[in-house]
């Protein structure tokens, strides 16, 4: 494998989808960015809305912002965003062996990513539902504080009794 970097570290999130830009797949395909962007060009039609899309500049500035590796990208005239099924399909219009072994590993990243997504779905619903019972314990627990609070206090001292001659007593 030529990329030195793991393919899912290539993945990124733009615009709710998950995405290998079009020089990383170059080269994980073992094929100059001029080259894949070339063959995609000639084969327009295999690559609807959903498979491929152009970054805008305030993307790509972002992008390379946050990715210090991607930092020439600023420069760059125009990126491409290849979702999963445009990193395969670019791998049969590139009709490299190498390539196409590739995509093998480009998909199951892709697999994986979407794995680890899942994962995290559900172990934040779980949180959210012990948060919720926490929170509705937290509530019960203070009511019956409160209602325990006056138990709790010791009794009030009976009136002392006065030493010597009471009037007051019948």
């Amino acid at each position: 494998m030529k990329s030195r970097k793991p393919i899912e570290s290539l993945i990124l999130s733009i615009r709710g989808q998950r995405v290998v830009l079009d020089l990383n797949l170059a080269e994980i395909y073992g094929v100059e960015t001029r080259v894949l962007n070339q063959a995609v060009k000639r084969n327009g039609e295999r690559f609807p809305e959903d498979f491929l899309f152009e970054l805008t500049r305030d993307e790509i500035l972002r992008i390379s912002q946050t990715v210090t590796s991607l930092a020439n990208l600023k420069y760059s005239r125009q990126v491409q965003a290849f979702t999963e099924h445009g990193a395969l399909m670019a791998a049969s219009v590139l009709n490299s062996t190498e390539a196409v072994e590739m995509s093998v590993f480009v998909i199951r990243a892709f697999v994986r990513a979407r794995e680890h997504l899942a994962a995290n779905a559900a172990i934040l619903r779980r949180l959210a539902q012990i948060d919720k019972t926490l929170l509705e314990h937290e509530s019960a627990l203070r009511d019956v504080y409160r209602k325990l609070l006056p138990l709790l206090q010791p009794p009030p001292e009976p009136p002392k009794r006065r030493i010597g001659f009471n009037r007051d007593i019948e």
